[in-house]
């Protein structure tokens, strides 16, 4: 079986959450200091799905409104 992501894209998410947990991975928007791991992956995924790395497309409705 194939593999679902790059091992490219695997670099990037484990560059992510090693600067999580050194505390200097910042969120893009806001600029806040990610702390969650969902997170950390998230964006490991995002910069590699930008580099053009063999990422699985992201789910639509991830997001919630605050109400």
């Amino acid at each position: 079986m194939a593999r679902k992501y790059s091992k490219g894209a695997a670099k990037k998410v484990k560059r992510a959450m090693h600067k999580r947990k050194r505390g200097t991975l910042k969120s893009g928007r806001s600029g806040k200091t990610v702390k969650s791991r969902k997170q950390a992956i998230a964006i490991g995924l995002s910069e590699a799905r930008k580099e053009g790395k063999k990422v699985p497309k992201r789910k639509k409705g991830g997001r919630k409104k605050k109400s």
